[in-house]
């Protein structure tokens, strides 16, 4: 009997060689094979599409964000920019969850510009909303301010104020530093101006000081016909303008008010348009102030005020947006 040959049958071998085969061309044909054998003549693989950020701010902030989060993000103050951290609260809920935010210490009511600021140098809050600029002494203690509104003060007197004309912003500053006393000097009746000013921590205060009297100091109190709030509050001072009273205040919050009328300043009205083309003379910027170094939700929350979506949610307040 003849021996029967060892290893796989023959039909083994036939369907490798079917399986190898066919296997080889469609690595072929696919330029497996070729790029295996041909190297150089095998194209580049093209990079990977980058992922765009939908929405960049237009002015990012360059912080170090290097300081760990805290539990509770805390800020504090501008009175005058309330609207504007807590509009913006509700979209920074939803990208931070899990860190609150408060506006004002430590009761929940924003304590001003000034304190705000000397909070923050002090190390007790986060960041701060300012309706003024920083001055040289917090920039030297490495505080950052980042526009990120448009705001304009507003000078009021009351509905019933006989006297129905502008001022001019020598007028303006010449009444808020005692050398014009009576309404007659303007061009109204014979009766004594009552000055009503604002509390000094506020920044309304500091902005009105620096664009009206260029940084020089208000006329002394001279009660009843000059009194200086003693804090950083609106509506009383208002509600106080009766026939000859003068004051000052964010446009925002004299403009819907039904027993004041906004005097023009420099034959101007304190309208979007004049601010943004810059031909009304009370106009300003509003800031988030953040130490250089702080923590990432910080630069973020700043971001997202300079947003696309941020700037939207801030003209819906009344202010008007950087763009």
């Amino acid at each position: 009997m003849t021996a029967r040959p060892s290893g796989p049958p023959p039909i083994v071998y036939i369907l490798l060689f079917a399986i190898l085969g066919g296997g080889g061309w469609y690595a072929y044909r696919s330029g497996l094979l070729d790029s295996f054998l041909n190297r150089e003549n095998t194209p580049p693989i093209p990079n990977p599409p980058q992922v765009q950020v939908p929405n960049p701010p237009a002015n990012a902030v360059n912080l170090d964000t290097s300081l760990p989060n805290p539990a509770v993000l805390q800020v504090d103050g501008s009175v005058t920019m309330i609207r504007i951290v807590l509009a913006l609260k509700g979209g920074y809920t939803q990208r931070n969850p899990g860190i609150p935010l408060t506006y004002g210490i430590p009761d929940g009511k924003p304590n001003g510009s000034n304190a705000g600021l000397k909070a923050l140098m002090e190390g007790r809050i986060q960041m701060a909303a300012s309706s003024r600029p920083l001055n040289a002494s917090e920039v030297q203690a490495g505080l950052q301010a980042i526009p990120v509104a448009k705001d304009a003060l507003a000078v009021a007197v009351g509905v019933n104020n006989p006297y129905k004309g502008g001022l001019t912003l020598q007028q303006l500053a010449d009444i808020f530093q005692g050398r014009i006393t009576n309404w007659s000097q303007v061009g109204g009746p014979d009766r004594r101006i009552r000055v009503l000013n604002r509390a000094p921590q506020s920044g309304t205060y500091s902005v009105f000081q620096e664009l009206v009297l260029l940084g020089s100091p208000f006329a002394p109190d001279n009660p009843p016909y000059f009194t200086t709030a003693t804090e950083d509050v609106t509506t009383p001072l208002l509600r106080a303008l009766g026939e000859d009273g003068i004051t000052y205040s964010t446009v925002d919050q004299v403009q819907n008010q039904q027993t004041v009328r906004i005097v023009p300043i420099d034959g101007q009205m304190p309208t979007r348009e004049a601010i943004q083309r810059g031909s009304y003379p009370l106009a300003r910027n509003v800031f988030l102030v953040a130490p250089q170094r702080t923590s990432p939700v910080v630069a973020d929350f700043i971001n997202y005020a300079l947003s696309d979506q941020g700037q939207q949610i801030i003209g819906r307040t009344e202010f008007i947006p950087l763009r």
